[in-house]
C-alpha cells in the first residue's frame, strides 16, 4: 500500500484513467516557445548541488500524469529514506516551459522528455548531464534504445519506455487482411469509411501518407510533404469521423471499425472490448515512428544523488515486470520480454515488435518542416468537418 505521506501524487490514477499518454507526443503546440525564446543557452542558470553520494531526504518528480507504479516509487522511499514528490504535466510544451521559465530554479529533479523534444531542452540549458557511474543498471539497458540521434552518447538521458504506433481494426466489419498503411488509406475509403479516427498529431498523420507514398517520415522537402497533403484531404480526411487520442475508449464505444493508435493504446483498448478476438493491431509497412520518454535530470536539480539513485532504481530488471504492467509500455531493459513471458501478461505481441519491425522504425523529430504538418493538420481536420 502507498504511503500518500511519503509519495505525493498530484494526478491520481483515478484521475488520468483512460487518458492517453501519447496524445501529445510528438509536441508541435506552442506552449513554452515563449519562455524559450527568453532563455538561450548562455543565461545564467542556477548550478545543481555538487554529487557527494549522499542521498538527500527529498526527490522531485516531473512526469506525464499517472506514469510510473506508485508501489515501485514507494519501494525506493522505503529503501532509501527519501521523501518523494511526483508533479505531473500533459504535454512536452508544459515541462519545458516550466523548465524555461524558472531557470534551474523548478525545485524538479528526475524530468521525462520525449527524446525528440532532447536537442531544443540541449540547446536552452535545461538539461545536465548524467553520472553513470551512480547509474550502474544502465548497463541493463536495451541496446536498441541506446545511443539515438537526440543524445547520441547518452550524456543526458536513458530511455525510460517506448512504442511506436500503427493501427487497430475490427476483423467482424473488415475482413481482408491488412500489413501496411497503404492498406489503411484504401480501407478508410472503403469498409470504414466514415468509421476511422486518426491520431490528434500532427506528425503521425502526416506519417500516414509519407510512409504510404514511400518517403521519410521526416521529409522536410516541400514537393513530399505537398503530395501527403494531397493524399490526406482527398482520401483519408474525407472518411475520417474523428481524430482521437483516447483510442481505448473509441474501441469500447463501437463507433469506430478503423482506428490509427499506439500500440500500448490499442493492447489497452483490446484488453477491454467485451469481443477482444474481434479486434487486430497492424505493425504496418513499411514504417512507422519510434518514440521514446527519457529519464533525465533537471538543471539546477536540488537532490542529484537522490535523483542519480533512483533513476538506477527504475532500470533495474528487477522493477521492469511491474512497470510494464503498470504503464502498458515496454521500458528499454535487455531480456524484458524473457521476463514478461513468465509473468502472464496480456496480449504481448502488442507490447514487443519484432526485431523486424524495430529495424524498420523511424523515430520522429522536430524540424522547420513541422509547421506544414500543423497546416496539413488543420486541413484535414477542417475537411473531415471535425
Amino acid at each position: 500500500m502507498t504511503n500518500d505521506a511519503d509519495v505525493r501524487f498530484l494526478a491520481p490514477r483515478t484521475a488520468a484513467a483512460r487518458l492517453s499518454r501519447r496524445a501529445l507526443l510528438a509536441g508541435f503546440g506552442v506552449a513554452g516557445l515563449g519562455a524559450l525564446s527568453a532563455c538561450s543557452r548562455t543565461t545564467k542558470m542556477a548550478a545543481s548541488p555538487a554529487l557527494d553520494g549522499e542521498l538527500e531526504s527529498k526527490l522531485n518528480l516531473y512526469t506525464w500524469g499517472d506514469y510510473d507504479n506508485p508501489a515501485l516509487i514507494d519501494a525506493f522511499k522505503s529503501q532509501n529514506d527519501v521523501l518523494v514528490q511526483v508533479d505531473s504535466y500533459g504535454s512536452n510544451e508544459e515541462l519545458i516551459a516550466k523548465l524555461a521559465t524558472s531557470r534551474g530554479t523548478s525545485g524538479y529533479d528526475v524530468v521525462v522528455p520525449t527524446g525528440s523534444n532532447i536537442p531544443k531542452m540541449l540547446k536552452h540549458n535545461l538539461l545536465q548531464e548524467l553520472d553513470f557511474d551512480l547509474i550502474p543498471n544502465f548497463e541493463h539497458v536495451d541496446p536498441n534504445f541506446t545511443h539515438q540521434y537526440f543524445d547520441p552518447e547518452n550524456k543526458y538521458s536513458v530511455c525510460k519506455a517506448w512504442g511506436t504506433t500503427g493501427y487497430v481494426y475490427d476483423t467482424t466489419k473488415i475482413s481482408r487482411d491488412m500489413t501496411s498503411w497503404q492498406d489503411f488509406i484504401d480501407v478508410a475509403q472503403d469498409e470504414a469509411a466514415g468509421t476511422t479516427s486518426l491520431l490528434e498529431d500532427p506528425w503521425e498523420v502526416a506519417a500516414i501518407a509519407l510512409a504510404a507514398l514511400g518517403y521519410s517520415l521526416n521529409t522536410e522537402d516541400e514537393a513530399e510533404l505537398e503530395e501527403a497533403r494531397t493524399l490526406i484531404l482527398e482520401k483519408i480526411a474525407p472518411n475520417t469521423k474523428a481524430y482521437i487520442g483516447n483510442v481505448a475508449t473509441g474501441m469500447i464505444q463501437g463507433s469506430f471499425t478503423l482506428l490509427q493508435a499506439f500500440n500500448g493504446d490499442a493492447r489497452q483498448g483490446m484488453s477491454e472490448v467485451a469481443s477482444p478476438e474481434n479486434w487486430k493491431f497492424v505493425f504496418p509497412t513499411p514504417s512507422a515512428n519510434l518514440w521514446m520518454d527519457c529519464w533525465a535530470l533537471a538543471t539546477g536539480a536540488p537532490h542529484p544523488d537522490a535523483a542519480h539513485a533512483f533513476i538506477n532504481h527504475m532500470l533495474s530488471p528487477n522493477t521492469a515486470i511491474d512497470q510494464l504492467d503498470y504503464i502498458g509500455y515496454p521500458i528499454g531493459i535487455k531480456g524484458l520480454e524473457e521476463l514478461a513471458a513468465g509473468a502472464d501478461l496480456s496480449l504481448p505481441e502488442l507490447i514487443f515488435p519484432t526485431q523486424e519491425v524495430l529495424d524498420r522504425l523511424e523515430a520522429s523529430k522536430q524540424t522547420p518542416a513541422d509547421q506544414i504538418r500543423t497546416s496539413i493538420f488543420a486541413d484535414a481536420q477542417a475537411r473531415s468537418g471535425a
